[in-house]
């Protein structure tokens, strides 16, 4: 699948229907991240507890779990993206581009969003 395809085809999903290219910040946007930071944080809680539980196993259950975790992130930042009016293919491959140009410049590491 491609990732503008899965982008048109989770409008469905939307209750707060078809938006592109918001020039403000509105409720149904904010919605949107807050489920990007909560889905994030539900990962992230996962994770914490496969550490301090289970010595940082992973089994199938979990491993499963925290895909469909992922799909939520992925349909929260795709949504985000679309109500901002940008493709999530564009959002890849600009991101693809800022981390080589990093890794050339031997970069790849440190902290600051201008490195």
């Amino acid at each position: 699948m491609e990732l503008n395809d899965y982008q048109n085809d989770i409008v469905t999903f939307d209750l707060f229907g078809e938006r592109c290219g918001t020039q403000q910040i509105d409720m149904a946007f904010l919605d949107k991240v807050l489920g990007l930071t909560g889905e994030a944080g539900e990962v992230a809680d996962k994770v914490k507890k496969l550490i301090r539980d289970k010595d940082g196993k992973i089994s199938e259950a979990d491993r499963k779990f925290l895909s469909l975790e992922l799909g939520d992130l992925l349909w929260y930042l795709a949504t985000c993206a679309r109500y901002l009016g940008l493709s999530l293919e564009d959002v890849a491959n600009a991101n693809l581009g800022k981390l080589s140009s990093r890794l050339e410049r031997d970069m790849i590491g440190g902290a600051g969003d201008e490195r």
